[in-house]
């Protein structure tokens, strides 16, 4: 007996965090798998992709006009070790070669996560490497780093997504103040259930985008809902309203002007949008105002947001259009930010599909 002591993992892990944060490179693998985009990615100290894979499941789903849980869950399993794989190889690189690990762990669909979840816990306790938990959320803010590497701390950022229309101040890497959120749906629910009474195919949002592109936004004028917080959204008066008028039109036998009323929907969902994400901006006398999420991809919003963030003389920064939708390389940035405030996932983490940003 020599009285030496073998590490438990943790004590491994945390041992590990501490001497990579002193490290002038830190190269971090993430898996992102929260619904219906198995993604893996290395990305170098926050900023810089390395490599960057994501096996979309659209086709799996299309057939049912939505992302059915129980075969994303099923299409993750298959797909993790194959992307994983495939991020190493595309970036020259062994398992060993990652300074650590990194997952999401919620919100989203739980059989996702906890997939993704199981398959990131074993692989950094075969190869004891440290482990990041994400928040997916912050994963989408943290897009802008990667696209916009001279962006820092303080900013307002505009969250919007399929299931999240939040105003966030970013105070500082993993530190955020919620400034507005919807009162009930969210900007990309609401362009889905537009999409569904257009009749245009999954995914909804990207279709209506396209097609709005050849209508008239001012078709047809939408209510513009008031809210009890001054940057908060409603966007379920505008999907009411939407809806109604395509059944009138129906029991008229009259054929919906589906580009006009894309557009038409498309105008009122994104006015709504700029308007309170540039007030929140000004008022808090932000020193920057960024976008992220699957809905900064509309072509509408960013033309709309850049023109509205030009007038005030606020400097508007965005997430490339493939760093705007789910993928692993942003998860990869907000783990490195986790990582170098010390923060280390334990071997029992859990999905939490309800995970709040703030």
């Amino acid at each position: 007996m020599n009285g030496s002591k073998t590490l438990t993992y943790t004590e491994s892990a945390l041992a590990q965090a501490e001497r990579i944060r002193k490290q002038e490179r830190v190269r971090i693998l993430a898996l992102e798998t929260s619904c219906d985009e198995t993604a893996a990615s290395i990305v170098e100290n926050g900023r810089t992709i390395v490599s960057n894979v994501v096996f979309s499941q659209i086709d799996l789903h299309a057939l049912y006009g939505g992302v059915v849980p129980e075969i994303a869950s099923r299409a993750h399993v298959e797909a993790c070790d194959r992307v994983i794989d495939e991020a190493l190889k595309e970036a020259g690189m062994d398992l060993q070669d990652a300074d650590a690990l990194a997952v999401t762990h919620g919100p989203g669909l739980v059989g996702a996560l906890l997939t993704g979840v199981s398959c990131m816990k074993g692989l950094s306790y075969a190869a004891n490497k440290p482990l990041i938990a994400v928040n997916h959320i912050e994963g989408h803010v943290s897009a802008n780093y990667i696209s916009n590497p001279e962006l820092t701390p303080p900013f307002v950022c505009l969250v919007v997504s399929g299931g999240h229309s939040h105003i966030v101040r970013v105070n500082d890497y993993g530190d955020y103040t919620l400034l507005g959120q919807t009162t009930d749906d969210a900007a990309g629910e609401a362009f889905d259930k537009a999409a569904r009474v257009l009749t245009l195919p999954y995914p909804g949002g990207p279709r209506i985008d396209a097609l709005a592109e050849a209508g008239d936004p001012h078709f047809m004028q939408l209510p513009h809902p008031h809210t009890p917080g001054r940057y908060d959204y409603s966007f379920s008066g505008m999907k009411t309203a939407f809806l109604n008028a395509a059944n009138k039109m129906e029991m008229m036998g009259t054929a919906l002007p589906k580009a006009d009323m894309a557009a038409s929907f498309r105008y009122a969902v994104v006015s709504a949008l700029v308007e309170k994400a540039i007030l929140a901006a000004r008022e808090t006398e932000a020193p920057a105002l960024a976008m992220a999420g699957g809905v900064s991809a509309n072509r509408l919003l960013r033309r709309m947001m850049q023109e509205e963030a030009d007038k005030a003389g606020i400097p508007l920064y965005m997430p490339k259009l493939n760093l705007c939708t789910d993928n692993a390389a942003m998860i990869a940035s907000a783990a490195y930010y986790r990582l170098m405030k010390g923060e280390i996932a334990p071997l029992t983490l859990n999905a939490t599909p309800a995970l709040r940003l703030v």
